[in-house]
């Protein structure tokens, strides 16, 4: 498996694990605290084995980390109702622009 499918597994693993730690009210259902363990468990491990095919840490964990941001909001407003307004997009814009010039940094060394 690429180190880039393997990093969105661990993008996709850890926004679950996010989201259903908002669903486990405080760990008080089970069903959502269970995603969270095993989608975290799941998020790191890949999110190792992305960096231990070679992948750069700070671009990976860049990618990771906005890509979570970005979904997690996304999600927070589409799903679960929660407000948005215009500092929060220029916001999210700013952390996909910052990791896009990363990569492209790490690219021309």
């Amino acid at each position: 498996m690429g180190a880039y499918l393997l990093l969105a597994l661990a993008i996709a693993a850890e926004v679950s694990a996010t989201v259903s730690l908002k669903l486990s009210e405080g760990f008080s259902k089970a069903g959502p605290s269970i995603i969270v363990v095993v989608g975290y468990a799941i998020a790191f491990v890949a999110l190792a084995r992305v960096l231990k095919m070679g992948l750069a840490v700070g671009v990976a964990y860049a990618i990771w980390a906005a890509a979570g941001v970005a979904l997690v909001a996304i999600i927070g407003v589409v799903f679960l109702k929660e407000p948005i307004n215009a500092a929060m997009i220029a916001g999210l814009a700013l952390v996909i622009g910052g990791v896009v010039l990363i990569e492209l940094g790490s690219a021309s060394t």
